[in-house]
């Protein structure tokens, strides 16, 4: 029982101290994905900024089987290329549209989305999600509002 304490307490130390080499491998500067964090030299860093006119739309009341498109404007306010990586709505009843090529400094875009109701109804909160090369990564876009029940 001794023994098998000492080769625990051995096996602790020496993770503890493979921990905390102050040497980084070449390898973790290619998992580094911010520029901000990869160059500690830099003065300042170019990046792309986001700006949005709206993060979220309230589409009032639809009816069931009707369809709401919404166009979301993004600028690049940044000093370097967006990059619109992805865009993802919550469910399957929102689409996203979107240009894939970069968006450079100064220009904007527009990210087009369309909620179809069909048949939920009741208070819709539905989200698209952006993840870009600006910091923050991850951009939320909400669209909510009321579907109606047709009286048959």
């Amino acid at each position: 029982m001794m023994k098998i304490n000492i080769i625990n307490v051995w096996l602790a130390v020496f993770f503890l101290f493979s921990c905390v080499n102050g040497n980084k491998p070449k390898d973790l500067i290619d998992l580094v994905q911010s520029p901000l964090t990869a160059d500690e030299d830099a003065d300042e860093v170019e990046m792309p900024e986001i700006a949005l006119e709206k993060e979220s739309f309230d589409f009032g009341e639809i009816n069931q089987d009707e369809s709401i498109s919404i166009e979301f404007k993004l600028k690049n306010i940044g000093n370097a290329p967006l990059i619109i990586r992805s865009v993802k709505g919550s469910c399957g009843c929102t689409v996203p549209e979107w240009s894939e090529g970069p968006i450079a400094a100064g220009d904007d875009t527009i990210i087009k989305v369309t909620f179809n109701s069909g048949k939920r109804s009741g208070k819709q909160n539905k989200t698209v999600t952006l993840i870009t090369n600006a910091i923050p990564s991850i951009k939320v876009l909400i669209i909510k509002g009321v579907v109606l029940v047709s009286e048959k």
